[in-house]
């Protein structure tokens, strides 16, 4: 390497895993929950909590922003609380087709879009392949994920479609912990450091 030539690291990103919260976990957005990280770099983290429903139903809230249903929306579909920031604001998590008018996405499988053009699509029974709503999202600032991850606030692990999509909202987080080959039911809040 020459002198003019600089090195720089990898940025790290968790983009596209899931966070899960620890035993330990104290702050009621966040203790008992299941985050799919949609955008992780060196400015900050956005993920949206998978596995707390609202108890408003996506045909209700669509009505609310008047988007005219045209059939029966599905009842095991309910609008899911995305986390506490923007928690007037909706997102769709959701597989192919993937490009919306206002997309981010965030692997080759899955796309957040927050456009309306995807809520009437739902509304006609045009809906992407698999999706889900939420109400608001989590967010982190610079480092502070990484400093929560330090303080073994929270487990990663890889994200998949089934987890995402198809396990019942009250299985995922004892889903996620399964993915690691955990037990939560037996994990301390205590972390401990060698």
């Amino acid at each position: 390497m020459s002198e003019t030539e600089i090195s720089t690291p990898t940025e790290f990103s968790l983009s596209g895993q899931l966070l899960i919260a620890m035993p330990n976990m104290l702050d009621p957005s966040f203790a008992g929950s299941v985050v799919y990280l949609c955008e992780h770099s060196g400015k900050g983290a956005m993920g949206l909590v998978i596995n707390r429903p609202t108890d408003l139903a996506i045909e209700s809230l669509l009505e609310k922003i008047n988007v005219e249903v045209e059939g029966h929306m599905p009842a095991h579909f309910p609008v899911m609380m995305g986390g506490p920031v923007a928690a007037e604001r909706g997102f769709v998590l959701h597989t192919e087709p993937l490009n919306w008018n206002s997309s981010l996405k965030v692997n080759d499988e899955i796309s957040l879009t927050t456009s309306r053009d995807i809520l009437e699509a739902v509304a006609r029974g045009e809906a992407p392949g698999k999706w889900l709503i939420t109400l608001g999202y989590a967010g982190w600032g610079e480092g502070q994920l990484e400093e929560e991850l330090a303080q073994n606030a929270w487990l990663t692990v890889p994200a998949n479609h089934e987890i995402l999509f198809d396990t019942p909202l009250e299985e995922r987080f004892t889903s996620a912990y399964a993915m690691l080959g955990i037990d939560p039911a037996l994990m301390s809040g205590a972390a401990g450091h060698a």
